[in-house]
């Protein structure tokens, strides 16, 4: 038998343990400007032109680079005059705010509010319950009252799950054929980017979205164009007030919120409001069905832990969760992406 040295388990310790360094290095050079300045420039700077630009000091503006470079974030170029930085294909396309599929939002969103939360994960597996309490002063009741504590939070939140659809949204609404659904519900459906998508593929459908009062009035006025007919919205709280009647209703991200007594109870109102031969149609990112993978979709059902009331589940457990609730047919298609579907028909 091998020395622990000779499988590698120091080194991949020590990897693990500066995880957190990695994607620290990516927001703070998000949250700078560094990857916007680059772009705008149209060339390659200097460390003293970016850190003067910025309002940085020259020797953390230095290092920042270099770890980019490191994460091949950045290119560097060494000449006469010294070093020169520029952006790489995936910072200009993911990491820059002007791009059609920028993340840039969705990684202030973890930057500044996430991990605030996963400080105290330590209390959130000896407690089972999220983290608002600690992290912001406020209750961890409700956590979308927590999430949504301020209209510049909401805003966040909501802009960061755009980005997320504007990259993975076509994977999971193309897994199956949805084009005979015409009558289409988007439950949580927040900024619209998923429904926006959802009426490019299927361009004879419509598609409302089922939000909170205060979201909706967010993405009529921020992320849905008025000319966009095909997109409307509906104001409730999907818990406690009716569904509208429809032929399929999407639910992208939102039962990993919740625990599998509010799953059932929504599935059921759900199936209770659907046509005949309508479904439901869940995003989500799924467990192997012996929960040894994705290390993603491991690591989200922590973060479910830490920020709400739910947790990431098996393919296995959302058929269930569906067949409880009145479909009885449940198909499952894995992506290989970062969000699967699974769709049930009533």
């Amino acid at each position: 038998m091998g020395s622990t040295e000779d499988l590698g388990y120091p080194q991949d310790i020590l990897r693990y343990s500066s995880g957190f360094l990695v994607s620290k290095v990516m927001f703070t050079a998000c949250e700078l400007g560094v990857f916007d300045l680059l772009l705008e420039s149209g060339e390659p700077l200097s460390t003293d032109v970016i850190a003067a630009r910025l309002g940085t000091s020259t020797t953390g503006m230095e290092r920042l680079l270099d770890a980019c470079v490191g994460l091949k974030l950045l290119a560097v170029e060494l000449t006469q005059e010294g070093a020169l930085y520029r952006n790489t294909d995936i910072s200009n396309i993911y990491l820059t705010k002007s791009s059609p599929k920028s993340q840039y939002h969705i990684m202030m969103y973890y930057s500044n509010t996430v991990y605030l939360c996963w400080h105290y994960l330590a209390d959130a597996v000896r407690e089972g319950r999220n983290q608002y309490e600690r992290a912001f002063h406020i209750s961890s009741e409700d956590p979308f009252g927590a999430m949504y504590r301020s209209e510049e939070e909401m805003l966040k939140f909501m802009a960061g799950q755009n980005s997320v659809w504007s990259v993975c949204g076509r994977d999971v609404l193309v897994a199956f054929d949805l084009s005979p659904f015409k009558q289409v519900c988007d439950l949580g459906g927040g900024g619209g980017a998923l429904a926006r998508e959802y009426v490019s593929l299927y361009p004879n459908s419509t598609v409302t979205i089922y939000d909170l009062p205060k979201v909706i009035q967010v993405a009529k006025e921020q992320f849905v164009p008025p000319k966009e007919h095909r997109i409307t919205f509906h104001e409730g709280d999907f818990f406690n007030n009716s569904i509208p009647e429809a032929e399929l209703y999407i639910l992208s991200k939102i039962l990993h919120d919740w625990d599998d007594d509010k799953c059932r109870q929504l599935l059921a109102k759900i199936c209770k409001a659907c046509k005949p031969g309508g479904g439901v149609l869940l995003v989500e990112s799924l467990l192997n069905e012996d929960k040894s993978g994705p290390l993603e979709t491991q690591l989200y059902s922590m973060n479910m832990l830490v920020q709400t009331e739910g947790k990431e589940r098996t393919a296995a457990e959302y058929s269930k969760l569906l067949k409880t609730a009145g479909f009885g047919e449940v198909q499952v298609k894995r992506t290989g992406k970062l969000y699967d579907a699974v769709l049930g028909r009533k």
